[in-house]
């Protein structure tokens, strides 16, 4: 009985989106409930009688309005609008409608039963006192997600289920029979089964417990499974992988052209598994100077629609937590066959370019190669060899480090963002704990190896969309950044004003150039750790898509990902329609495939962004769990209402310091000048402010720190 009303909600569902659909893109028709069923050809009994009751349902709802002929049209003034719901920990939300492109605060009480992410339908109320538009959830249209990580209070009678996603607002009730062996404190996934009107709390299953709250697997599964990474491949994936021939075939190699007595290597990250991009270097008559960037043609392998293909799109990119990577691609490719592994042949897809003594581009190929690495240098290798003049391919690597300079020096001239992000890294031992916390610092073989990466994205870009006289422009996958946009400009002028400092416009260039000059400054007043990410929160989000605006951070006209096939499947599209391309073969992609395509890669680079800060954060508080009691220096990073947040100096870490903690005086938020400011004493502590701190208590269950203030 169940199943079968589970399968009837399953088609009323589906056929309420397609008549919705029909008649949100044809605004101004007029549809009798006849010209409704002939439309979506509906010629069954059951689902002609159900069209009716959905029409009837739809009008109710306004969504469609009935004319004097008897016939029905879409409501372009709805009063029911729908829209994203977002939710801060405290559980107010926010709801972004589509149709306005206009932003409600929903208040706690008026949220119904929607949870972080759902599509909603909502109401609007009326304007508060500071102008913003208050609204009312009416219903939820679909569920953003359906199954939660977090941590399960058992009592004798009943339990509860606490989500570690702060903007998951409500626990959910557990029954006792639906624990699965789950014990008190134990981290579990939970699926959401059930949420009836005028319940104050969701109802839900344990689906899988993780294990113990606070242990290293545990957490990172927990993080995994928030974020809806998987822990490993399918069968038929593996052995789909571990069929591929290891032997490059001779009639392969003849179709392809031959680098592998040419001097090639690698440079990565001293802890890098797989190598997919190498240069090479090669002396040519008259001061001029081939140097091929070569990328693991991941391409030959994986070909479309088979299961390595379709697992790959569903991943959409390699994910790099602290202690583990979720490749895209199963080890037999990415560690095997296609990394660019010393003193073995290798297939590759290659952009090779003509440079004269000046780095000057005279000529570009592109096309598919066979290399052979001579040497695999860590960064840290490279360099050395850079700095004390003495090593293997010293001459090559002074070469490559020459040319990469100029060419970033013209990106800056043109400007092009000069914007670094700080990264943080950390040592394990041999259980994975971490013993020390540091930030990487950006040398020169970082830049050297960026610069030839850019250089090879842009040119492959520009070929496949720069338009020629007689030239068909072809879909693509382009990688874009739009410009930011004035409000957005207008606020972090407001935040760098409380700093002394100030964007500066120059007649006739983009604003990227005073924003870079604020970086410079920051950078020798040692601020800029505060004013960068307060500078790239301003900025738009790079995306993946197929109509090109151009890359406004790097200053390139053309832009797209060819360089990591091995770690992004935008790379891979890249690497296929580039083939096609040079070979003249019908297209096999069209845009508005593409689209749909690069919004689903665009989406899973986000989650892996957030699943690898997440990460991080945990391998800082578990750091910090063995250090309470202990003293730190620390920067302010934040001032709240209720506190101040402070990051260590060393090892990054961030933590609070609760105003109610802070003895001594009564210290009040000054938010007007974004400061923390005691009442007798007139002390006032503000972002940037140097001071010292104990570590009061670290949370890993919560994860939270908090700091006691030592001294100013």
């Amino acid at each position: 009985m169940k199943k079968q009303k589970k399968k009837e909600d399953k088609v009323k569902s589906r056929l309420i989106k397609a008549i919705q659909f029909l008649f949100k893109t044809n605004p101004s028709e007029e549809y009798s409930s006849k010209r409704v069923k002939d439309q979506l050809h509906i010629k069954d009994a059951y689902l002609r009688a159900l069209t009716d009751q959905i029409l009837n349902e739809l009008l109710g709802q306004e969504y469609i309005v009935s004319t004097r002929g008897g016939t029905y049209t879409y409501n372009s003034n709805p009063t029911e609008l729908e829209g994203t719901i977002e939710f801060t920990p405290n559980g107010r939300a926010f709801v972004m409608i589509d149709e306005l492109k206009e932003e409600f605060i929903i208040r706690q009480d008026k949220t119904k039963n929607a949870l972080n992410g759902d599509r909603v339908s909502v109401r609007k109320l009326k304007q508060n006192k500071a102008g913003r538009t208050e609204g009312e959830v009416l219903s939820v249209l679909e569920r953003n997600k359906t199954e939660f990580v977090g941590t399960i209070q058992v009592s004798k009678n009943f339990a509860f289920f606490v989500p570690d996603n702060r903007k998951v607002h409500v626990d959910f009730y557990i029954e006792k029979t639906k624990l699965k062996g789950a014990l008190n404190g134990q981290k579990v996934v939970v699926k959401l089964t059930d949420w009836p009107a005028k319940v104050d709390k969701p109802f839900g299953e344990i689906i899988d417990v993780l294990g113990n709250a606070g242990e290293n697997d545990t957490e990172i599964h927990a993080i995994l499974t928030e974020f809806g990474l998987p822990y490993k491949f399918p069968d038929k994936v593996h052995t789909e992988a571990e069929n591929i021939s290891k032997t490059l075939p001779l009639e392969e190699i003849a179709k392809r052209r031959d680098f592998r007595n040419i001097t090639t290597f690698t440079i990565d990250p001293y802890d890098a598994k797989d190598f997919d991009d190498a240069l090479s270097v090669k002396k040519l008559e008259d001061n001029t100077y081939e140097i091929g960037v070569h990328i693991a043609d991941v391409s030959y392998y994986v070909t479309p629609q088979t299961h390595l293909d379709k697992e790959g799109y569903k991943r959409g990119n390699s994910v790099y937590l602290v202690d583990r990577v979720v490749p895209m691609l199963p080890e037999a490719l990415s560690n095997e066959l296609c990394s660019l592994r010393p003193n073995e042949e290798k297939f590759t897809f290659s952009a090779v370019f003509i440079m004269n003594e000046n780095a000057e581009i005279l000529n570009t190929w592109l096309g598919r190669t066979v290399i052979n690495s001579d040497k695999r240098f860590s960064y840290e290798d490279a360099q050395e060899v850079l700095n004390t003049q003495d090593g293997p391919f010293l001459e090559e690597l002074v070469l490559l480090n020459s040319f990469a300079k100029i060419h970033r020096k013209k990106r800056l001239n043109k400007g092009a963002l000069n914007i670094e992000s700080s990264e943080v890294k950390f040592r394990l031992d041999d259980k994975g704990h971490p013993v020390d916390v540091f930030q990487k610092v950006t040398i020169d073989t970082n830049q050297l190896i960026e610069e030839f990466m850019l250089l090879a994205n842009k040119a492959v870009a520009e070929y496949i969309g720069k338009p020629e006289k007689n030239k068909t422009i072809w879909p693509f996958v382009y990688r874009i950044h739009d410009q930011p946009n004035e409000e957005k400009i207008e606020e972090l002028k407001k935040y760098l004003s409380r700093f002394g400092y100030a964007i500066k416009p120059e007649k006739n260039k983009p604003i990227s150039f005073a924003i870079n000059k604020v970086l410079e400054e920051a950078k020798n007043n040692k601020d800029e750790h505060i004013i960068a990410p307060m500078c790239i929160k301003s900025m738009a989000k790079a995306v993946y898509s197929p109509s090109n605006i151009g890359h406004y951070g790097l200053a390139f006209e053309y832009y797209t990902h060819f360089t990591s096939p091995i770690r992004r499947y935008a790379d891979l599209m890249v690497h296929r329609i580039l083939d096609q391309r040079l070979n003249n073969e019908k297209i096999n992609y069209k845009e508005d495939m593409l689209d749909g395509v690069c919004k689903h890669i665009s989406g899973t680079e986000k989650l892996a962004v957030d699943a690898e800060r997440a990460s991080i954060k945990f391998m800082q508080i578990k750091y910090l769990e063995d250090k309470v009691g202990q003293i730190f220096s620390g920067k302010i990073s934040g001032v709240t209402e209720w506190g101040l947040f402070v990051e260590l100096a060393d090892s990054k870490c961030e933590g609070l310091i609760r105003l109610n903690t802070m003895s001594g005086d009564y210290y009040y938020f000054d938010s007007d000048k974004l400061v923390v400011k005691g009442q007798r004493t007139g002390v006032t502590l503000g972002l940037g402010d140097m001071i010292s701190i104990v570590v009061k208590n670290v949370d890993i269950i919560k994860k939270q720190i908090d700091f006691e203030l030592l001294e100013s």
